[in-house]
């Protein structure tokens, strides 16, 4: 394994390619193959999954699955909806969602 690796938002990960830092990222819905474009679109897709909405912080968007002691936590606006928060909800769903280069 060879690359770059970058610490950012208190996240560690491995960048094969030094110029890849830069891109943009999207989380994809595997079973549909569905880009998330909006909380809205987000939120259907956990809720399908077992998730519920957690409504304990007004300043976050966050959804708490009663089997596990997982909590997603969102910037309430999508805009500020980054990669780590992107693959802090794939580590939590694995084989459902996956995120991608632009």
């Amino acid at each position: 394994m060879s690359g770059v690796w970058v610490f950012k938002n208190g996240v560690v990960r491995l960048v094969e390619n030094a110029g890849e830092c830069n891109s943009k990222k999207v989380l994809v819905h595997l079973p549909s193959n569905d880009v998330i474009t909006s909380y809205s679109v987000l939120e259907r897709k956990l809720l399908s999954l077992g998730w519920e909405r957690y409504y304990d912080d007004p300043d976050l968007l966050q959804f708490h699955k009663r089997s596990t002691v997982h909590l997603i936590s969102l910037p309430k606006d999508f805009n500020k909806f980054k990669s780590m928060h992107m693959y802090d909800i794939v580590v939590k769903n694995r084989n459902e969602f996956e995120v991608r280069d632009t």
